[in-house]
């Protein structure tokens, strides 16, 4: 029996190759997907070689749908086969959200056509793959930000919001044969956001949600590659979920906080 495959998009860094990282290692090959530069990607499917996955390194755009339907081509190709689906890839731009007009349209339509209808074609390319073996899943990477207000802008809020909304048709949608679960973390320690914010914000914004949160903690790209991980291999009667990984922020602030 050939081994299982999952697919991590957004896979270079961060979320996503902590995800992929935490599948090698527990017997899975992996598909590491990247949009732009490959050396960052490369660092992590040789990691993952070194746990012992064989790997398949994809660059794709998933707002391009032709794109989505190339990697699942090449998955089918090598493997025949997947077992996981983590929609990972995910974009932004930092505006406050009181800066109303620092947002346009067209900001709204490149950040949706990543994190929601780039999310959307990576299932329908895979989904014929993942209904062929028993106990498949699909983890959307959500955020607090669709449920908390406040994130990078108020574009990344609604459209982590809309992937939610997504999450919970297509888990009815594609059931019995896939699970289709959201997880949402809070702030991650990660480069990508510090050079978003700029160093300075990050580290405050780090102390103020360390402050804020019950457990007392920010999240790291492993704890969410856990909630990921488990969401795929376990919870075989969890469907239509969103897990908040966030250190108890959104839903039980501490008494006083902002």
């Amino acid at each position: 029996m050939s081994k299982r495959v999952a697919i991590i998009t957004g896979s270079s860094s961060g979320i996503g190759a902590a995800t992929a990282r935490l599948f090698a290692r527990n017997g899975f090959n992996i598909v590491i997907n990247y949009s732009r530069d490959p050396a960052p990607a490369q660092a992590v499917a040789d990691e993952c070689r070194a746990l012992g996955a064989e790997v398949l390194l994809i660059k794709a755009n998933v707002a391009d749908d032709n794109d989505c339907r190339a990697l699942a081509k090449a998955v089918d190709d090598k493997w025949g086969r997947a077992d996981a689906l983590v929609n990972n890839a995910g974009t932004t731009r930092f505006v406050d959200s009181r800066d109303l007009d620092g947002l346009s349209a067209h900001d709204f339509h490149d950040i949706y056509a990543v994190n929601v209808i780039g999310a959307f074609q990576m299932v329908r390319a895979i989904a014929p793959l993942l209904r062929a073996n028993p106990g498949a899943a699909i983890v959307n990477v959500s955020s607090t930000a669709s449920v908390a207000g406040i994130g990078s802008s108020i574009a990344y809020m609604a459209s982590k919001g809309a992937l939610n909304a997504m999450t919970f048709g297509l888990a009815r949608a594609l059931g019995p044969a896939i699970r289709v679960n959201a997880v949402g973390p809070g702030i991650v320690e990660t480069s990508w956001l510090e050079k978003g914010i700029g160093a300075e914000r990050y580290e405050a914004a780090r102390k103020a949600f360390v402050a804020d949160s019950t457990l007392a903690a920010t999240v790291l790209p492993e704890d969410v590659a856990d909630a990921c991980y488990w969401l795929c291999t376990g919870a075989a009667k969890t469907t239509g979920e969103f897990i908040l990984v966030d250190s108890g922020y959104a839903k039980f602030p501490v008494l006083g906080a902002r």
